[in-house]
Formats: structure tokens, sequence, C-alpha cells
């Protein structure tokens, strides 16, 4: 079999804007040897009421930064630039599929959270409650999110793709007082009834007080006892609203993250340690400067929203685009009529996207003017080296630099990247490069030592950053148990991945999302990305299902760009790549072609539906499915398969 690294290295170094010398390196090592010095100098970034009388209080694997620190995170991302010529600046211009735009600068951001936040208040909401936000992206979303900040109360997001259950589980859990939520949301043309969801929530939520609405959608909704108008609210509303010093450790908002199984963890991060981490990162990854339009294609649902849509931008006075709605509705150009229509100069976008973009061509890219864009960004996922190419190539046109970042829920901000605002280095398609300073990442094997160059492992982080997750939400125990129990005194994420000779790490996907074929372990980032190197193929998802011989037979799904047509020779020909790209090992067992995968509104690939197809299980809960006609269709592909094997 073929070294793990042969597919990336055959993708070949791209280097751009190389800056000679190494000052990355050394940033990096003076913020390893003195961390906790280093760490205070990015924590002076930020507005403090109170200085901290101790950078770090570590108790693993509990960490608590610049405790005795006092601050708000709405004075940091408002009240910092209202008194200088950032005012009067457009802080958010968001656009909704139809293309109506609304435009927010930063004095009338700052006056609508001051009026929200008095509107919270005068509900009972004070420090230390929790309020559940449940909207559609629209800018009353972060208004919402700042206005909590503002007065110490803890917001909890949810994604307004959820279910009521979802909601349910999230708003009890956290034992809110509020939920925020709109009459609607529209996606891909269609209405989201997001009150009526609310309605069918709140028999089972009993520590809600009042539900605010607001008036988005013009869809008639009805109101009941607890139901109050924005609008209503906001007419009478105080214009300021004095903030609240909160500790730096005082929790800022909840997140709950969920698996396949089991309840959601509610993540729960700090304010001075999250804070400090985002603005360093977001200057450090995406060097603003004054004249930068954001784009970042993000759900505020999700962490990536969280922070570097509404709090590490705002920080940074830059402006950025907000977008409701689809990425291929009504054309599938959506992005590229967003970057062109505003001027926008960072995009950071999916690899889910961009291989969806990949499969109509280039003509549609091609037909819009990118030339506002001086760098690019992926989140979310590793990315394919295919289309980590046709991102530099199509949309940078060989001029954007690609910061690829990896970082999670749990990690608060980017963790690994490219740090442009520090220097350009020579980039690999699908390495996430190298950790960004202060972050002490390794890749080490299940007895937690490091592994030699090119050979795969598991990433872990070796010592506290100030992002972290102060814990999860009621459960210290699950904590520990989760994310420190499989390496001593290690953050374990885990995800796999591997540093080849020149010290690039590359992730290779879920560690739980590994194959295991006549006693090889096989990553399923590496097989999809295999498939994706195929000239033929835009999107691959791979799965498995149990094999009494090997184990596991690998089962891919596969969608062809467009000018394709699949056929059984198509099929010979891919298998045949595979075997070449990868080894003998990966030959799959089965292949299906398709014309959609199922994914979630975030844009993640709903593996585990097409395993529970292809294993004739009960598929389960699709609630957060953007398309019930991608799972219809690949039903449809195994079993006209099937019907071809019988016969």
């Amino acid at each position: 079999m073929s070294s793990p690294s042969k597919l990336y290295e055959e993708s070949g170094r791209i280097k751009v804007n190389v800056t000679p010398g190494r000052r990355l390196e050394k940033v990096s090592k003076e913020a390893l040897a003195e961390p906790e010095k280093f760490w205070a100098e990015q924590a002076r970034n930020l507005v403090w009421f109170k200085e901290w009388d101790r950078v770090l209080d570590w108790k693993p694997p509990f960490a608590r930064w610049f405790v005795g620190g006092q601050l708000n995170a709405s004075v940091n991302c408002l009240d910092r630039h209202v008194k200088t010529d950032t005012k009067n600046k457009t802080a958010i211009i968001w656009e909704g599929e139809s293309g109506e735009t609304r435009t927010l600068s930063y004095f009338q951001l700052y006056r609508q959270v001051n009026k929200f936040a008095n509107v919270l208040k005068s509900l009972g909401v004070g420090k230390g409650d929790r309020v559940t936000i449940y909207m559609p992206m629209v800018p009353e979303l972060p208004i919402a999110m700042l206005a909590c900040a503002r007065i110490g109360a803890i917001h909890s997001v949810v994604f307004s793709g959820f279910s009521s259950q979802a909601l349910v589980d999230r708003a009890n859990d956290a034992q809110s007082k509020i939920i925020i939520t709109a009459d609607g949301g529209v996606r891909k043309g269609r209405l989201i009834e997001l009150k009526k969801v609310v309605d069918e929530s709140l028999p089972s939520i009993q520590s809600i007080d009042h539900v605010i609405v607001l008036k988005r959608a013009g869809n008639e909704v009805g109101m009941g006892p607890r139901d109050l108008w924005w609008h209503d609210l906001m007419e009478g509303a105080k214009t300021y609203c004095p903030p609240e010093p909160v500790e730096s450790t005082h929790p800022l908002y909840i997140l709950y993250t969920s698996g396949t199984t089991g309840k959601p963890k509610g993540v729960m991060h700090g304010t001075g340690g999250y804070l400090t981490h985002l603005y360093a990162t977001a200057k450090w990854v995406f060097d603003f400067n004054k004249q930068d339009i954001f784009f970042c294609t993000a759900d505020i649902g999700w962490v990536t929203g969280h922070s570097y849509i509404v709090y590490a931008p705002l920080m940074h006075g830059a402006t950025e685009i907000m977008y409701e709605g689809a990425p291929d509705h009504p054309r599938p150009d959506r992005y590229w009529a967003i970057v062109e229509k505003h001027g926008a100069t960072i995009l950071y976008m999916t690899p889910t996207a961009l291989r969806m973009y990949m499969k109509y061509g280039d003509v549609v890219p091609n037909s819009f003017d990118l030339s506002s864009l001086r760098l690019l960004g992926t989140v979310g996922e590793p990315i394919n080296p295919e289309v980590w190419m046709w991102y530099f190539k199509t949309i940078g046109k060989e001029i954007c630099p690609i910061v690829d970042t990896w970082w999670q829920t749990e990690t608060g901000g980017i963790m690994l990247s490219m740090c442009t605002g520090i220097e350009t280095i020579p980039m690999k398609p699908g390495s996430a490069t190298f950790p960004v300073p202060g972050v002490d990442a390794a890749v080490v094997d299940e007895n937690g030592k490091p592994v030699p160059p090119g050979t795969k492992g598991y990433i872990v982080v070796r010592r506290p950053w100030p992002g972290m997750l102060l814990t999860l939400w009621g459960d210290d125990e699950k904590y520990k148990q989760v994310y420190w129990s499989k390496f001593a005194g290690m953050y374990y994420p885990g995800d796999y991945a591997m540093i080849d000779q020149d010290g690039y790490l590359w992730l290779l996907g879920r560690a739980d999302d590994v194959l295991k074929v006549a006693g090889h372990r096989l990553g399923t980032m590496e097989l999809e990305s295999a498939f994706v190197s195929h000239k033929a193929i835009a999107e691959a998802a791979v799965t498995s299902k149990p094999n009494n011989t090997k184990g596991e037979s690998i089962i891919a799904f596969l969608v062809p760009k467009e000018g394709f047509t699949h056929s059984d020779d198509m099929r010979t020909e891919i298998v045949a790549h595979i075997r070449n790209t990868v080894g003998p090992i990966a030959t799959p067992d089965e292949v299906y072609f398709v014309n959609k995968l199922p994914k979630t509104r975030s844009g993640k690939i709903m593996r585990r539906l097409l395993k529970s197809i292809a294993c004739g299980d009960k598929i389960g809960d699709i609630t957060t499915l953007e398309d019930g006609a991608a799972i219809d269709e690949v039903k449809q592909a195994y079993e006209d398969l099937k019907k071809v094997v019988r016969s």
C-alpha cells in the first residue's frame, strides 16, 4: 500500500508571495517558551475594566484565564469603536436569497444592542441567566447575542434548522428564562416556521418566562400570553444600557454539540480567554485591515458564526457580510454573486460548498468579477487537495493565499492555519500547515507518544490555550471523560492527523470515521480525497458495512461533475484509480452515483444516513437535513444497483 501522504504529495506544492525568513517559527517558539507572558500581551489588545491578577489558573483539566480581570464582550465589539472614526463605518452588510440587502453601521449596531439589552433587563434577565436564541440569519441574531453579553447573561444559540425536540433538549439543559425567535426564516425560497417550532416546544420547557418574536417573514403566527413582539419592546427602550463588568472567567455562551448518540453536550466558553484567542487568531490568520469586507458563509448557529461572524470581526472593526440562504438558490452562484456585488476581500467557506460548486464547472464563477478577493479560507472539515487547487486557481486566480483552518466548537477559535498576518509561507494543497502561535499541538500514537513523520496518529494539544472551553455545562465529569481521558494531560479532539517531513499538519478526518478493512485502518477523508482526485468526480462520501471476511466493506457514494455521465465503465475506471492511488486494500466493494449527497444545512455530509441505507438500518432523525430528496435519491441508486447485481 502506498504512503498515507502519497495522494497529497502528488498534488504538489504551491508557493505564493513567500516571505523570506522564519518569522512565524520565531513567534511560535517565543510563545511556547513563555506562554503566560505571550498570552498576556495578546490580552492587552482588549478593553478591560480591571486587569487580571493572574494570567492562568491551571488545575488540569480545568483552565481559568486572566483570573481577577473584568471586561465585557459587547464593549470590546462596539463601545471601543463608537468614539473613533469606525463609528459610522459599515459593520454588517446583510443579504437575503432574493437579493434584498440591509446595512448597519457600528453606531447603529451599538444603539440596537443597547436598546435590546434594556429590553432583556426589563423582562427580568440578569447576569448569569440563560437566554435561548432560535433565529434565522438576520442582523437581529448578533444583536440579541451582544445584548445578552452586555448585561452578563449567557446566550445559547440553537441552529434554526433544528427540530422542536432539539430545542427542548437545549433549553431545558440550560434552564433558559427567555427564548428569542422569529415568525419565520427563508431557505431555498421556502418559509421556515420558527415560531411554530417554539410553540410545539414550550409545553416541555418549564423554565421559560417569555418568548420574544421578531417579525421577519410576514408569516401569520399565534401570540400566546408569554409571547412578545420584538418591535413593540424596542419601541420604548432606552438607547443606552451600562455594560455589566463580568469576570474574565464568566461564561459568555453555551453552544451545544451533538453526536450520533446521547444528549447534546453544552460547550461553555468564558469571556476573557475566548475573546483574547479570537482577537489574536483573527489578526494572525486574516490580517484584517480597514478596507476589508469579510464574507464568512457559516451560520451563526454553529461556532464558526459565533467566533468569526459575531465576535472576532467586530472586535477588529471590520465590515462583514451576513447571508441568509442557501449557496445554490435560486442559482448555483450565490457566493460568487455576493463577492462581486459587495466587493468582498476575504472569503471563508466550507470544502463541502466548494465541492458542490465544482460540480458546475468553471463557467459559473468565471462569469463574475472576483478580483476584489485577496485571501481565501476554508473551515469545517479537511479540504481535498483537488478542491484546494480548484479554489486556488478558479476562485483565487492563483493570486490569493488559502488559509485552511482547523479548530472545533470546543477550542473556541482557530488552532491550525497559515498566519498571513505574521508570514505567508509555502502552501501545500490540503494541509492546515502549522499550529497558530501559543498552541502546542502534536500527533501521537495510541500510547500518547509522538509518531514519526508520515505516520497517521491522533492530534492532541499538550497545554492549555485561552480559547478552550471552560467545561461542559453542568457536567464536569463528562468534560474530563470526553476530552482528557484518552491521553494523560493532553486534550484529545478526536481527529486523525499526520505530520509530513516538512512539519506540515494534515487532518485526515474524525478518528471515529476510520474503517477497519482486513486489519488495515483507513480514514474516510483519505479515501474521499482519492475519489475526488478522479477527473470525473465532484463529491464523494465513503461509509462502510459489516463484512464477514474483511471486517468492513468500503461503500462509496459519488457525485459526477457536469459533463460526465456515469456508467459501468466509469465505475470500473474509478475503482482502478483508487487501487492505484491508495492501494488495493482500499478497493471499494460498492460504488453508487448520485446527483446530490444528504447534507445538513451547515454543509456537512450526513454519513450516518448513508451507512444506514447501506446496512439496511432505520434512517433515524433527519431534522437537520438540508434536502430530503437527497435521501430518496441515494436510496433509489442503491436499490437500482442491487437489482442489476441480483439479475
